[in-house]
């Protein structure tokens, strides 16, 4: 049973994707640093953490985690934990100088699976994501209908599919500013550590997180 997808939804949906949080900040980082290919990769893995939040939700998993203080804590601590050593990864690189493009493809592509992993991680370790899936979904699927799972299932993939878009529309935006951004080592610097204390503020905000 397909959801129907209504204003209401898509309006909240991309409020809420448009947002700037982590995967905002993680697809700007990369777009800015190594260019389109990167951003978009960025975007995959950030949109790639939402699955296993989008899937406890519908089993009613992340009502364990609500229930379980232990259990938030654990997985609110190793987000935060992630999110500083990302912070501090982001701090320690230098305004490397600009890169010609074929030595910038090979980085990018030498680099792939570290950036596609790192933004499935980012949001995998977000236990407020679970949490919100389970608040925000049921209140668009109708009961009446039948086959509430399935509909859930259909309205997290078009929050998928949202948030991939938004985030690539981030990314290659900060991809065309990247030359003007390059040519300046030192403003590099500075938007790289602009970057990690962003990370930084939002592991600690994640860190004071109640259920």
């Amino acid at each position: 049973m397909s959801p129907e997808l209504s204003p209401e939804f898509l309006i909240t949906s991309l409020i809420v994707v448009i947002a700037p949080g982590t995967g905002v900040i993680y697809t700007l980082a990369n777009g800015l640093s190594l260019g389109a290919r990167a951003s978009v990769i960025a975007a995959l893995g950030c949109t790639l953490g939402i699955v296993p939040h989008i899937a406890a939700s519908i089993l009613g998993l992340a009502a364990v985690v609500h229930a379980s203080a232990l259990a938030f804590q654990l997985l609110k601590y190793a987000g935060v934990a992630y999110l500083l050593y990302l912070a501090w990864s982001a701090w320690r690189e230098s305004g490397a100088l600009p890169l010609p493009d074929q030595a910038r493809a090979q980085e990018v592509s030498r680099r792939a699976g570290r950036i596609l992993g790192r933004g499935i991680t980012v949001n995998l370790l977000n236990p407020k994501l679970s949490i919100f899936f389970l608040a925000f979904l049921p209140q668009f699927v109708d009961a009446a209908a039948g086959g509430l799972a399935w509909q859930m299932a259909g309205l997290g993939l078009v929050f998928m599919g949202l948030t991939l878009v938004v985030f690539i529309g981030y990314g290659l935006l900060a991809a065309v500013a990247r030359r003007q951004v390059v040519e300046r080592p030192s403003v590099m610097t500075l938007l790289r550590r602009g970057f990690a204390l962003a990370l930084a503020g939002l592991g600690l905000r994640l860190a004071f997180a109640e259920r």
